[in-house]
């Protein structure tokens, strides 16, 4: 449960979640910076602004882990309620957007372990692409998304989750590194392993891959409007004004 801060928080109810406070409209181009400063200061468009920026990032790295949709979706939940919950936890000197996918790996773990017994049914570490798939036909981009994601979910999860931010978001190694709490150098040995499991076939389809683990439009509303919601009526959650 996130801790309150009495002297230095900003009340979180709808008079303070402010509407139409970026002026000359939308703040999608803004910089992370200046929106995190607005969201101090109870902004709800520069909340929901970071929320779309890394909503498909944050479910991505949690479908890493936790292989289910719909729990993915939760973990994501719960990392934004905790990053805008207090972010007075932020440091400007690392990077946002590693911060924020930290927190959403560390829910995802957590979930995985409290629910270990629920896993029983996903695929043994390492199996691979199951032999007997067959191959996607030339235009039938639903099973070739299909058959893509089944291989990266037969990886073990500490491959898995550095090969969906390496290769399917794209990010460097040293920001999925700051993302994973691990040294550069062993997200580079996790993909070099996770490319020689998956082999080079699954690695040049990859390439011209249509989007994988993207969270669906109805969970990224949802998403949306239950983080805002959660943070205007929720007792328990503040948004912090001090500087981090």
């Amino acid at each position: 449960m996130l801790e309150t801060i009495p002297s230095h928080s900003l009340d979180t109810s709808s008079a303070h979640l402010r509407r139409g406070s970026v002026p000359g409209g939308g703040p999608d181009a803004l910089p992370d910076l200046l929106l995190i400063e607005r969201a101090r200061a109870g902004d709800e468009r520069a909340i929901e602004a970071l929320i779309r920026r890394y909503g498909r990032r944050l479910f991505r790295v949690a479908r890493s882990v936790l292989t289910d949709e719909e729990r993915a979706e939760t973990a994501v939940l719960e990392a934004y309620l905790a990053a805008f919950g207090d972010l007075s936890r932020y440091e400007p000197t690392g990077k946002f957007a590693a911060w924020l996918t930290r927190l959403a790996f560390n829910q995802a773990r957590a979930m995985r372990v409290s629910t270990r017994t629920s896993q029983a049914s996903a695929p043994p570490p390492g199996v691979g692409i199951p032999a007997a798939q067959p191959e996607p036909a030339a235009g039938d981009e639903p099973r070739e998304r299909h058959a893509l994601e089944q291989a990266i979910a037969s990886l073990p999860a500490v491959f898995r989750t550095v090969y969906v931010l390496r290769v399917v978001e794209g990010i460097s190694g040293i920001e999925t590194a700051a993302s994973l709490g691990v040294h550069e150098t062993t997200v580079r040995t996790r993909l070099y392993r996770a490319h020689r499991r998956l082999g080079p076939d699954i690695a040049q389809r990859m390439r011209a891959a249509p989007p994988l683990l993207e969270p669906s439009r109805e969970a990224t509303e949802r998403i949306v409007s239950r983080t805002l919601a959660q943070l205007t009526h929720g007792s328990m959650l503040t948004i912090s004004a001090s500087p981090p």
